[in-house]
């Protein structure tokens, strides 16, 4: 039984790695942002609110989860400042002011929220002398660009980075680091964005879903040798 951290599992892609690795056994801190979600079913599960963009949110998560779980086992970074209509910044779109708002909003829960998570997490692992895994949710929008948000797609290349140079700083400690990179994916947050085009964007005329996301988790979790991979999960709608 091992003790887990899933971030953003209110809904969506979160909630399902938080149900999978359940479904397993594991104990489950289910953190989210503002909107609290129903708990999982079973024992020893639990929910955590903070601001992940707050550096002394993200540690007090950490701990939290340290102390609830009796040492966190496996971290889950997957909440994220996501792209929609309302918070597009193509240049010639948005002011100057918008543009760096945009960037700092998003760059301080997808990159600067997950790297304080991560270290406080890693921290309390090497302290206990015990091996870990980090899993962090990236996206293929990293590597073909996100032309209508650009801090979106800079943030995820900057989440691949960080991952493969966790995973060399964190092998000698045990701790392995690896990185899910979806395409667009099926969750009720999106649900009114999917239509014919999205589709056909995959020659298998589909969009992922949640739970296969989780499914690459929960074997990312369980695989020393896969860290420092970036494995991509968007059904050959991106290749590079």
């Amino acid at each position: 039984m091992r003790g887990v951290l899933v971030t953003g599992a209110s809904s969506g892609i979160g909630r399902a790695v938080a149900e999978a690795f359940a479904a397993l056994g594991d104990r489950v801190v289910m953190h989210y942002g503002s909107n609290k979600p129903e708990l999982i079913e079973g024992d020893g599960h639990a929910l955590v609110q903070g601001d992940l963009s707050d550096p002394v949110a993200a540690r007090r998560i950490a701990d939290f989860a340290e102390e609830a779980l009796g040492g966190v086992d496996v971290l889950v970074n997957n909440a994220a400042i996501a792209t929609g209509p309302e918070n597009a910044h193509a240049v010639p779109d948005v002011s100057y002011a918008d543009w760096q708002r945009s960037f700092q909003e998003t760059f301080g829960v997808n990159v600067f929220g997950t790297a304080n998570l991560t270290y406080s997490v890693a921290r309390n692992l090497i302290a206990r002398g015990a091996p870990g895994h980090v899993v962090n949710i990236g996206s293929r929008g990293a590597f073909r660009g996100e032309p209508d948000h650009p801090a979106y797609g800079a943030s995820k290349a900057a989440l691949h980075s960080l991952g493969q140079s966790l995973a060399v700083s964190l092998a000698p400690h045990g701790i392995a680091v690896a990185t899910v990179a979806p395409g667009f994916t099926m969750t009720s947050r999106v649900a009114d964005r999917v239509d014919d085009a999205l589709r056909a964007q995959s020659p298998f005329g589909r969009v992922g879903t949640a739970e296969e996301v989780a499914a690459a988790v929960v074997y990312l979790a369980s695989s020393d040798w896969a860290s420092g991979a970036v494995l991509d999960l968007n059904g050959a709608s991106y290749l590079h």
